[in-house]
């Protein structure tokens, strides 16, 4: 209201906020402006004052305190805490059933950060066919029943993307790894009959010593580790002074040299199992018939065709499973080399 100098009017504000004051061509009229680029993930709300000091003597000054609040705009893609996720899934999932779920935030406001989830199903990424995800809650279904045997692992991506406009998205990469469940029943591979049946007939003469290899129970778990980790043992034999079992390797030897009193057929049956935390078993038959050593001679030399063929089967069968484990490594304790593949 004064004149002259003491109607002369100066505004000023702090320095440390991101905003000035710019004269206007009208007298004792001020412009608020932002002299840097603001951030409301920063700070979203300023407190400003502004001093208004005229040029009198002594100077009188009065103040003025506003508020800025800073807008929203989409300036900010989903981020999923970590990148990629591992899953170690169980085999034989029950299909439907949720698996999994992922969580990604975004530090806008409203709508700039309402997430929705998909599935990337691109091409190559055959096995995402197979799995959903609810759009809302990131919550994912397998569609079906993974298998270890056939399947050990696999990948796949989850978008998250938000309801800004335009929309921002991110992506998260999740490595699924199948684990082995105890479901595969040991396999008896010999001795078998010729029926097929897990029964074998095996012949000896009666002047054989104490420790002869009378045969070897052969069997194949499809499951790995202490899963497909076979032992043998003797559930039912005639007579028990007569034969042994090696529990690990499924060799039967004799326990002591035969008699004339000696039953002249004597049966075994061989249990099979596995070190599962539920275990699974298959029993296989032995028939063994004492015979004069005279008999034995000629029966083992109608055999010596017969027995070279299946030799060189074996022999087959043996390359065929150590290519298999050069391509794919396991762990299947193999009774027929007696080594871990």
């Amino acid at each position: 209201m004064d004149s002259g100098v003491n109607g002369k009017v100066l505004c000023s504000l702090s320095n440390t906020l991101p905003f000035e004051l710019k004269p206007s061509i009208q007298e004792n009229m001020y412009s608020l402006v932002t002299k840097t680029s603001l951030d409301r993930e920063k700070v979203s709300q300023y407190e400003i004052t502004i001093q208004a000091k005229d040029l009198g003597v002594p100077p009188m000054t009065a103040f003025k305190s506003l508020v800025v609040e800073v807008s929203d705009v989409n300036d900010n893609r989903p981020q999923f805490p970590q990148n990629p996720l591992e899953l170690y899934l169980p085999e034989n999932n029950v299909p439907g059933a949720s698996i999994f779920s992922v969580t990604a935030s975004d530090k806008d406001l409203d709508k700039n950060a309402a997430i929705t989830y998909h599935i990337f199903r691109g091409e190559g990424n055959d096995m995402a066919s197979f799995l959903n995800v609810n759009s809302d809650t990131g919550v994912i279904h397998a569609l079906k029943s993974f298998d270890f045997e056939t399947t050990k692992s696999f990948k796949f991506q989850v978008v998250a993307n938000d309801s800004g406009s335009p929309s921002l998205s991110s992506n998260v990469t999740v490595n699924v790894y199948i684990l082995d469940q105890n479901d595969n029943v040991p396999v008896i591979l010999s001795p078998v009959s010729a029926n097929g049946s897990a029964e074998g007939v095996e012949e000896i003469a009666r002047n054989v010593n104490a420790g002869h290899l009378v045969t070897k129970v052969r069997a194949f778990d499809a499951d790995v580790g202490y899963n497909g980790w076979l032992l043998f043992s003797l559930q039912e034999v005639t007579d028990h002074t007569l034969f042994g079992l090696d529990r690990y390797t499924g060799q039967i030897r004799t326990l002591r040299p035969f008699t004339e009193t000696d039953e002249a057929e004597h049966k075994l049956v061989i249990l099979v199992k596995d070190n599962g935390n539920v275990s699974q078993s298959a029993t296989a038959t032995v028939i063994i018939k004492l015979v004069e050593p005279k008999e034995a001679f000629a029966s083992s030399d109608v055999k010596t065709t017969g027995e070279t063929e299946d030799n060189d089967i074996t022999f087959y069968l043996i390359i065929t499973l150590g290519s298999v484990s050069v391509l794919f490594p396991c762990q299947h304790r193999c009774f027929d080399c007696d080594a871990m593949l």
